[in-house]
């Protein structure tokens, strides 16, 4: 069966760094940190008080109040978005045939705020404290369905939930909805917005967070040596993927194609990524697979790049066991360094990222990179520091996440 082509028309972010895609990737590209002091609970006995919070975010910019309080704020997050993806897009609905539309969105904590404060009032007043809205704010395809809600739109509408990588997912999935023929337009991404008093205590007490405090715009360290953990963010990206022809009848603007898709699980550990990275490995040499392109033809990897030791060793070895001796020519950077880790949108980011770096022919740095860990390759331009101008024809990015679960997609540029 023949694949039919798929597009990326339309993009929007809602992050510690900007709320749009041009905001964030220019914040990206001069090498700012979105990682401050959490403000928005008191975070004076916890260990780790720093985080990528959004402090500028307003969902009444998106929909009205009242539909705003029967959110969540990553269902929030990912209407938001996705109103500015459709925005930029240029589709007008009226014009599409609706059960040919869909959304696919992932998460991979959901409505934890909402689970948080509810059970406050059913502690402190009991059941019939508890809001009525509380189910549908909290379940994790309240993003999907409110996309769906706000469009009308009637096709696929599915929530993709598996960790670190679901955001990747999600826009695996809606690529090859959309490569087999099943619709013609998907509102695809992932959302996130964990950074609450359990959240954040929850990894604390799994001490997987840089401990920072005095410095926060220093603490998230991809593949550097002094690195302590990574660092706990929210947010959310969403792009518009679209059948290539349909795209191209109606003048779209096209940013990049998606061409290849790789999933696979380490089948390993609940949290540790197994050492010799052979299963994010096998996911890159999947995607690459599908878009049957060479190791030479991938000119810049959008790394998961945590800033914790084992899954940055792991990564690298896994990139280096790919590309071989191509690893000299290849660009590689981590930009959690700049924005920390939004758990199950960051891969919807990264692509987002993705789609910028083959427009702008500028891939953006891996800050705070100043000594090199001894166990990753050498040979490999982690791009420190500073942003490089490249001309990039494909890219690959990676999303790493806990339960094992590896996702890989190649970007083509148009």
């Amino acid at each position: 069966m023949n694949r039919h082509r798929v597009a990326i028309t339309g993009l929007g972010c809602i992050t510690a760094l900007g709320e749009s895609s041009d905001e964030l990737f220019r914040a990206l590209c001069e090498g700012k940190s979105g990682v401050s002091r959490i403000t928005s609970f008191d975070t004076s006995s916890y260990p780790v008080r720093i985080g990528g919070e959004i402090r500028t975010f307003d969902a009444t910019r998106y929909v009205d109040k009242r539909a705003s309080r029967r959110m969540d704020r990553f269902t929030q997050f990912a209407v938001g978005a996705a109103k500015q993806a459709v925005e930029e897009s240029g589709l007008e609905f009226s014009k599409e045939d609706l059960f040919r539309v869909g959304v696919i969105v992932g998460t991979g904590i959901g409505g934890i705020k909402e689970i948080e404060e509810q059970h406050i009032r059913l502690l402190n007043g009991g059941p019939t404290r508890v809001s009525p809205f509380c189910v549908p704010r909290l379940m994790a395809n309240a993003a999907s369905g409110n996309i769906a809600i706000q469009y009308g739109l009637e096709g696929t509408n599915i929530s993709v939930t598996s960790a670190c990588a679901s955001g990747s997912h999600a826009i695996g999935e809606a690529y090859c909805n959309i490569a087999f023929g099943r619709s013609d337009i998907i509102i695809t991404g992932g959302t996130e917005a964990a950074l609450t008093p359990v959240g954040l205590a929850s990894f604390c007490a799994a001490r997987s967070l840089s401990k920072r405090n005095d410095e926060p715009e220093l603490a998230s360290r991809p593949f550097d040596k002094d690195r302590d953990g990574f660092v706990l963010s929210e947010g959310a990206g969403i792009l518009i993927l679209e059948e290539y022809e349909h795209a191209r009848s109606r003048g779209a603007n096209i940013y990049a194609e998606v061409k290849g898709y790789g999933a696979t699980d380490d089948g390993h550990h609940i949290t540790a990524p197994l050492p010799d990275g052979s299963g994010a490995a096998k996911a890159m040499k999947a995607a690459l697979a599908e878009a049957e392109l060479g190791l030479e033809s991938i000119d810049y990897v959008n790394a998961h790049g945590t800033g914790t030791k084992l899954n940055d060793i792991a990564e690298c070895k896994a990139i280096s066991s790919v590309f071989g001796e191509h690893v000299s020519n290849l660009t590689v950077s981590s930009t959690k360094g700049c924005l920390g880790h939004s758990l199950g949108a960051t891969g919807a980011i990264e692509i987002l990222v993705c789609a910028k770096v083959i427009q702008e022919s500028v891939i953006p740095p891996t800050i705070n990179l100043d000594n090199l860990d001894e166990e990753c390759d050498p040979r490999i331009d982690f791009v420190a520091h500073r942003a490089k101008e490249k001309n990039v024809d494909y890219t690959l990015s990676n999303s790493l996440g806990f339960g094992g679960h590896n996702a890989s997609l190649v970007l083509g540029k148009v």
